[in-house]
């Protein structure tokens, strides 16, 4: 599976990134928003793989509530027509990233979100049965933030210790399980930056 890497100044790799606590499947520096589209996972130790992947509503617009509204099924199809094709998809993550590093979980790790849609990895189907899934706020157009960079390398560095089963050769984007109709999180995610800043912190 090939990676397109960009080069991020902006986003230093920090060492020493705080991570959080995980708690009976919440991240402890998460605000916690329940979606209804979720269902139980067959066995919790099928845990293994991290998915990313990027939204944004309207699409190429940040800010506002229109991602959790959609992952709550509230999202009114007036206020904008995009909203008209997707307002009654039943989907969710378990984690949304906003461009500030704020961070809402909608669906506890324990249980299965429907992220992920029709998909495959390394021969085995159906991945919202054995993933996380991760929402970035932002666009395959446009570059992530320093603060969702560090805030998602955080993030994974605890879920691998909560769930070892997810290594590094286990965290992909959506693109990659889903590449004849998915394309996030796209080419602005700096893979090379990301896995990097992983690496250096799971030293410490």
């Amino acid at each position: 599976m090939q990676r397109k890497q960009r080069v991020n100044n902006n986003f230093s790799g920090i060492n020493k990134i705080k991570t959080a606590f995980i708690e009976k499947g919440i991240l402890g520096s998460a605000t916690f928003i329940c979606s209804p589209n979720c269902d139980a996972r067959a066995n919790e130790a099928d845990i293994s793989l991290l998915v990313i992947h990027n939204i944004s509503l309207p699409p190429g617009k940040f800010g506002g509530d229109y991602v959790q509204q959609l992952f709550t099924n509230c999202l009114n199809p007036e206020d904008h027509p995009y909203f008209q094709e997707i307002y009654q998809l039943e989907v969710s993550a378990h984690l949304f990233i906003r461009r500030n590093g704020d961070i809402i979980q909608f669906v506890p790790f324990y249980q299965r979100a429907w992220h992920a849609g029709q998909s495959h990895f390394r021969g085995k189907e159906r991945c919202n049965d054995f993933s996380i899934g991760i929402e970035l706020e932002g666009s395959d157009d446009q570059a992530f933030t320093p603060e969702q960079y560090e805030q998602l390398t955080s993030i994974t560095i605890s879920l691998m210790r909560h769930y070892p089963r997810i290594t590094a050769d286990k965290i992909c984007g959506h693109q990659h399980i889903a590449y004849q109709r998915k394309t996030d999180p796209g080419p602005e995610f700096d893979w090379s930056k990301y896995f990097n800043a992983l690496k250096e912190n799971l030293k410490n």
